[in-house]
């Protein structure tokens, strides 16, 4: 396996020659890049990088071996994998497999031994773009035809893709708050959040209707993370505003928090390579303290709209880095949503008191 050759090949023709990692294969999707210095299987699971090709920048993924208890959803949702040294033997007594076993079980293919460094600062000067790894096929005039051929992320709509099947509860019916989660694509830590709060949590597919969702008799509302285009998701945004009607606390993380936006007449747009590691600092404006935060989005939305409406929606957040919105309150509504995951503890804990806030919110309007 170590021997097996390897290509990447970007849309714009940029092609790097390294190893095989994982299956044996062809794979497309979008490239993007994590800054996270630990959490690969998180990331890998994370339903939020459903269709995308992960670049790592840190130098060593596979040293502490796969566990099951790291998953954030029920298998690998990255597309492909793109690493400096993919480390096989693993050190960690708790880990239940190598890294090489696991992406094999789940049938990911990934490329190693390639100058990340060097992707990463292409990425960041052109911009997120499709790309193809294979350990199959060599040539690229072969490569480019297949890659011509996968869909840009700019206008796909995938939460569809990734949501659960049926409704499913989580909890104690006991609980002293009854929780109904909007699915896009939501992670698990999330839900054990809500959990650990006192919440009995109902979790709905992506396009659940308003009755189905309010039949549960929720005390708040909560639209989940997930992969895509915003813009490609009118049936969610639909529900959103339903939810906004029921004058319950409502809730969202990431695609949620775009969702939410756009329930309200802001628009969101396609960044130029998006925010994703475990490093981004957030400055909360309300309480002028700084967080430092998990992020994986590669939407936003637009500060211009937000600026022409401030009696809809107030700022509540801010990127530290290149002042994009972060977070958001809908004027005259219990709705707050913030880009970044609260739930992923990169501070460790820098941001959970959002899901205090949510809950505190809840109990107050009971």
């Amino acid at each position: 396996m170590s021997q097996q050759r390897a290509i990447l090949l970007l849309a714009d023709g940029t092609s790097y020659e390294g190893k095989a990692a994982g299956k044996i294969g062809t794979t497309t999707g979008e490239i993007c890049f994590n800054t996270g210095m630990t959490g690969y299987q998180e990331v890998f699971t994370d339903p939020s990088y459903f269709g995308q090709l992960l670049v790592t920048t840190n130098a060593h993924i596979g040293n502490y071996g796969t566990a099951n208890a790291d998953t954030e959803s029920a298998g690998v949702k990255i597309a492909g994998l793109i690493c400096k040294n993919f480390t096989v033997p693993f050190s960690r007594q708790l880990a239940d497999a190598s890294i090489q076993d696991y992406l094999e079980t789940e049938g990911l293919v990934g490329i190693s031994d390639v100058d990340t460094r060097a992707i990463v600062r292409h990425i960041r000067t052109k911009g997120a773009m499709n790309g193809i790894i294979s350990s199959e096929e060599f040539d690229l005039k072969k490569l480019k035809k297949i890659l011509d051929k996968a869909p840009d992320m700019d206008g796909l709509e995938l939460s569809s893709k990734v949501t659960t099947d049926k409704a499913y509860t989580l909890g104690e019916e006991s609980a002293k708050h009854r929780v109904a989660v909007l699915d896009l694509g939501t992670k698990q830590n999330i839900l054990r959040n809500f959990l650990k709060r006192d919440c009995f949590v109902k979790v709905f597919p992506a396009k659940a209707g308003m009755d189905e969702i309010m039949s549960f008799k929720p005390d708040g509302l909560f639209i989940s993370n997930g992969p895509g285009d915003p813009g490609a998701m009118d049936y969610a945004v639909d529900t959103a505003k339903g939810m906004l009607e029921q004058e319950k606390p409502l809730f969202g993380i990431c695609l949620g928090h775009q969702i939410l936006a756009r329930a309200v007449g802001i628009p969101t747009y396609k960044m130029h390579h998006g925010h994703r590691g475990i490093n981004h600092p957030v400055k909360n404006l309300i309480t002028g303290k700084s967080e430092i935060t998990s992020q994986n989005h590669g939407f936003g939305v637009s500060p211009e709209a937000i600026a022409a409406n401030t009696d809809v929606v107030e700022v509540t957040h801010r990127n530290l880095n290149d002042d994009t919105i972060e977070g958001i309150r809908v004027v005259g509504k219990p709705a707050f949503s913030v880009q970044y995951h609260p739930e992923a503890s990169p501070g460790p804990h820098d941001a959970a008191y959002l899901f205090d806030q949510f809950v505190d919110l809840i109990a107050e309007r009971k």
